[in-house]
């Protein structure tokens, strides 16, 4: 099976490091022409110059502000693949949540794909062919009581994608929403960077104690790479996944114990 993506066009949110990196990666060895996007110049620079034997271009814009959403849509005014990826997390008890937490994750995790998604789709629909994924995560249905605000936003990015693929049956334009669970990003590091100091384990070791502790339903008992998320969302982002739309595909490991 080879995913050919030749002559399209990709934007993928939030992507100078981590799981978006790897999809923008990804989605340019295939052949598109992507578009990197972080909030910072430094960070966007030094992302596409990572890839620039791939030609991958950038666009820094803070993609949670109305406002940074319109810088990027003036860069890039039409695009094949949208990868709604950007998000942050940030382990708070619900009770020490206050309404800026739950504004920052909203905006960042739900609104930069609901404007996006709005302003690119229409032309993906005159085009009769496009693709649009949501990163959510396995805690969309498995709401961490660390963190209630990021899981709902998540939440809110499944109902997003299967609400957009409804509005856009039967044009050709498929909207999906990505479900990875652990994964051992820069962000994940970070979070783990002080128990892996206090262990001197692995990084690798100590994600899957993590894995194994918090999320102890995980069938593989580690923490996924990002290669491993980014195969998936590739997939979503080709011709080849075009019966496949209005769907939550699970890349967890395992942790979401449902059929």
């Amino acid at each position: 099976m080879q995913i050919d993506l030749t002559g399209k066009t990709a934007l993928v949110t939030g992507s100078t490091e981590g799981i978006g990196l790897e999809i923008a990666r990804q989605l340019a060895a295939a052949g598109a022409a992507v578009t990197i996007n972080g909030r910072s110049a430094d960070k966007v620079a030094a992302a596409v110059a990572k890839l620039a034997a791939l030609g991958v271009k950038g666009v820094a814009a803070d993609v949670s502000t109305a406002e940074g959403c319109a810088t990027l849509t003036a860069a890039l005014p039409a695009v094949d693949i949208l990868v709604n990826n950007a998000g942050i997390f940030q382990p708070i008890d619900f009770f020490d949540a206050d309404d800026a937490v739950w504004d920052r994750h909203w905006h960042v995790n739900v609104m930069s794909g609901v404007r996006l998604s709005r302003f690119y789709l229409p032309a993906m629909e005159q085009a009769a062919w496009g693709r649009v994924i949501f990163l959510a995560s396995e805690s969309a249905f498995n709401i961490p009581v660390e963190m209630i605000h990021y899981g709902v936003s998540k939440t809110a990015d499944v109902a997003l994608a299967r609400g957009l693929a409804k509005r856009m049956a039967g044009t050709g334009v498929t909207v999906n929403s990505v479900l990875p669970g652990p994964t051992l990003s820069e962000g994940v590091a970070a979070m783990l960077k002080d128990e892996q100091a206090k262990t001197g384990k692995s990084l690798e070791e100590v994600g899957a104690d993590f894995v194994k502790a918090h999320r102890p339903s995980s069938l593989l008992q580690r923490t996924a790479s990002v290669e491993e998320v980014a195969n998936l969302v590739t997939y979503l982002a080709s011709p080849l996944s075009s019966a496949t739309t209005g769907a939550a595909m699970r890349v967890d490991g395992g942790v979401m114990d449902t059929l």
